[in-house]
């Protein structure tokens, strides 16, 4: 029986260095590893540094976005004034125009009757 028990203290002690060597992990890494892992930490630094110039890229052109659409609203609405401005400017053409005809269609009934007046004479 104690060749027994000294099995299984063995086995026991056995299991529990494998255990600790298992959870402390190895420290050795190879050069060629090592030289990859530092690789991958600078292109993710340098994506990192990227994505944060292209974050504030986006977020100076969503700003210049939203300013644009404001002033592209602000002059629509302003055509739509000079719109209406030049609509009335026309009617009040058409109606002066009306009037100048009718007063030069007077003045040349008018002109024409004093011509005729002064032949009877």
């Amino acid at each position: 029986m104690t060749t027994m028990q000294v099995g299984r203290a063995m086995g026991l002690a056995g299991l529990i260095v494998v255990s600790a060597l298992g959870l402390s992990g190895c420290d050795y890494w190879p050069p060629a590893l090592q030289a990859q892992i530092e690789q991958l930490k600078a292109d993710a630094q340098a994506v990192a540094a990227e994505k944060a110039k292209v974050d504030a890229s986006v977020a100076t052109l969503t700003t210049e976005k939203t300013a644009l659409i404001k002033k592209v609203e602000e002059l629509s609405r302003l055509l739509k004034t000079r719109s209406d401005q030049v609509a009335s400017l026309e009617q009040s053409l058409a109606a002066e125009r009306e009037k100048v005809a009718k007063l030069s269609a007077k003045s040349k009934k008018k002109a024409a009757a004093k011509r005729k007046a002064r032949k009877r004479r």
